[in-house]
């Protein structure tokens, strides 16, 4: 009954199956199969935006976890309270989509599977991850993982710590509150070396890679202790903001 319905609305709102779009004429499963191929940002992330039909499978538990604060029914699979919770239940591989609006709290979460962490949000600013004074970062990552459209703020310490893995920050805000110790505040804090460690397509070395990014406060962007060393650093002026493009590897 309830499939039915969903078949019925998207029929009122124009998007039922037709000869001009023969993607149409597929079922949901086959639909949902294809999605799975797609990277999360930006192509599916933009499926989602074609119509109701295509949203719906796009965010479908199958292809996504969800943090989601406002939801009334938690006991739906794949949707979660807050972004520990989903990352203790995530699966090596999957993607945690943070629902935008509000603000999220995120402490001291350590990350140690690969993992996709995205902001529901249309820009990073509408999905806040924020991390309480008294911890040492938001999110502290020992695994290969991607972090996208997010804002991480944090009022001491580091946004995130990076100690191994290689990670990418794609089109994030990284802020450190102005606080009288600022010098103990650093956006983006690595403590990794430059081991070897295997991944799927070929052996990888530990580093950090950062595109479209805003980093702001906090006593310098980045601190490093560990092996690496900053690497093809790009930087554009906008007029209110510093965008970012660097890499962290092995000198």
């Amino acid at each position: 009954m309830e499939e039915e319905k969903r078949r019925r609305k998207w029929k009122r709102t124009g998007y039922s199956s037709s000869a001009s779009n023969p993607i149409s004429n597929l079922d949901d499963g086959c639909l949902m199969h294809i999605f799975s191929f797609l990277s999360p940002i930006p192509d599916r992330y933009n499926t989602a935006l074609v119509c109701h039909r295509w949203r719906y499978l796009a965010c479908h538990p199958q292809l996504w976890l969800r943090v989601d604060r406002s939801a009334k029914d938690l006991s739906e699979p794949g949707v979660f309270p807050n972004i520990e919770t989903a990352v203790a239940a995530a699966r090596p591989g999957d993607t945690i989509l943070i629902a935008a609006g509000g603000k999220h709290l995120a402490s001291n979460i350590q990350i140690k599977k690969p993992l996709c962490l995205i902001g529901g949000g249309e820009l990073p600013d509408e999905t806040t991850l924020i991390c309480s004074r008294g911890s040492d970062s938001a999110l502290e990552f020992l695994s290969t993982c991607k972090l996208a459209n997010l804002t991480v703020k944090a009022e001491l310490g580091s946004c995130l710590l990076h100690r191994s893995g290689r990670l990418t920050i794609d089109r994030c805000v990284l802020q450190c509150e102005s606080n009288p110790l600022d010098f103990l505040s650093c956006p983006i804090v690595s403590t990794a070396s430059a081991q070897v460690f295997p991944s799927a397509a070929k052996y990888q070395r530990d580093g950090v890679s950062v595109s479209r990014t805003r980093i702001e406060g906090g006593a310098k962007a980045v601190s490093t202790s560990g092996d690496l060393a900053l690497q093809r650093v790009r930087v554009i002026y906008a007029k209110t903001s510093l965008f970012f493009w660097f890499d962290m590897e092995q000198e």
